[in-house]
């Protein structure tokens, strides 16, 4: 089992930035991928980045350029940080880690980010 506490949403004006924060704690040697996604009201929820154990990165269209996610290892924290926010991306973001099948996965309680414009 793996838990993961997220932390940093909030309300900031289009523009802004935010970082946001993902701890985990368990079962933290199963974790091979971290990663955020976000949902809005009435979508369903989609991938923003992913980071590996090693460091690759992969991020949506949507935010790259704008969007950094990055892992410190030793802290088991995953964060995020937003730049340069647009209204289009307020939603609740959660945190997500898996192992390297892919066969476990584990979802954070989310965090709302809140873009005005």
């Amino acid at each position: 089992q793996v838990q993961l506490v997220e932390s940093g949403g909030g309300l900031v004006q289009a523009g802004g930035s935010l970082r946001l924060s993902c701890a985990a704690s368990g079962s933290i040697f199963s974790i091979y991928t971290m990663g955020w996604y976000r949902q809005a009201p009435g979508n369903e929820r989609e991938l923003v980045a992913t980071i590996t154990r090693g460091g690759s990165t992969h991020y949506a269209y949507s935010v790259k350029g704008r969007f950094t996610i990055s892992r410190d290892n030793a802290n088991n924290t995953v964060y995020l940080q937003m730049n340069s926010l647009k209204p289009e991306d307020t939603a609740v973001y959660y945190c997500r880690s898996s192992t390297a099948s892919g066969q476990y996965s584990y979802w954070g309680q989310g965090t709302q980010v809140t873009v005005s414009s």
